[in-house]
């Protein structure tokens, strides 16, 4: 206890700061917080603590022992190094935060560095989804308009881009680009059947792509023996009309007469009106 009142101590009276780093990394991986200090400078007494979200001890360094085994959130994650660098891991989601390493020399001099660490999740495989609109006439389509959709699920913090295969272009005109950079507008012709675009996700630590061949949705023909769904329409629905109206009409004209007792009364009726013609 008297050590760290010591420490604090230095850090209030003779603070001279370094500028803070930002150190990068990832769910899952481990982080070396490198601790840095100027030409000369032996150190004597060391403290590393996380400032933000909460104020904990995590390592110190008295008399030549490292230690770390202090109740922070990262017990068990920490790893103390004989130059006093500080690895922390497997990292998790929650531990991004502001972390101070607290140094004293052979002289009496106190040096205070901090460094940021923000923790990313791993950029999973991205999602594409293809939409056409291709013109409505007997012939297959010359140009088709298609819209590319990409979407990475459960993240955040990341960057859309798009790539057309074969080529060195990793951005697309501005134009064609939508919900930044999800959707992706392009027009296909007959010349483009093998074109494939990938979209990139990424985030400053990772990053994952997916590709497709858009033609692909544009032109589908039938299989031999099958017909598309359109085909089946186009037969189905004007058949099945004639059918109600020809039923419609045909109970409209043997209404009066249906039923086999009816069949008389109607004949019955006939031959009055023949016997009795109006004057």
């Amino acid at each position: 206890m008297w050590f760290l009142c010591r420490l604090l101590l230095w850090e209030a009276l003779l603070p001279i700061a370094a500028i803070g780093a930002q150190v990068l990394s990832k769910v899952g991986d481990s982080v070396l917080l490198v601790a840095e200090r100027p030409p000369g400078f032996q150190v004597r007494e060391a403290i590393w603590r996380s400032l933000w979200p909460s104020e904990e001890l995590l390592a110190t360094f008295f008399r030549g022992s490292l230690e770390t085994l202090y109740h922070s959130r990262f017990l068990g994650r920490a790893k103390l190094h004989s130059n006093l660098s500080l690895e922390l891991g497997p990292l998790e989601s929650g531990d991004n935060g502001n972390f101070s390493v607290l140094m004293v020399d052979t002289g009496g001099r106190a040096w205070t560095q901090t460094l940021q660490l923000k923790v990313y999740d791993s950029v999973p495989r991205p999602m594409v989804q293809v939409f056409i609109a291709v013109a409505e006439d007997a012939q297959p389509p010359k140009t088709c308009q298609v819209f590319l959709s990409c979407w990475a699920p459960n993240i955040s913090d990341v960057t859309y881009s798009w790539r057309q295969e074969g080529t060195m272009d990793f951005g697309m005109e501005a134009h064609s680009l939508f919900i930044d950079g999800q959707v992706l507008s392009i027009s296909l012709g007959p010349g483009d059947k093998d074109v494939a675009y990938s979209c990139i996700v990424s985030n400053p630590v990772s990053w994952d792509l997916a590709t497709v061949t858009p033609w692909e949705s544009c032109h589908h023909d039938a299989a031999p023996g099958k017909s598309s769904y359109k085909d089946v329409l186009l037969v189905v629905v004007p058949v099945s009309l004639l059918l109600i109206l020809v039923g419609l009409f045909s109970a409209w004209h043997c209404g009066p007469c249906s039923g086999k007792k009816k069949e008389d009364v109607c004949a019955d009726r006939g031959a009055a009106e023949t016997e009795n013609p109006l004057v």
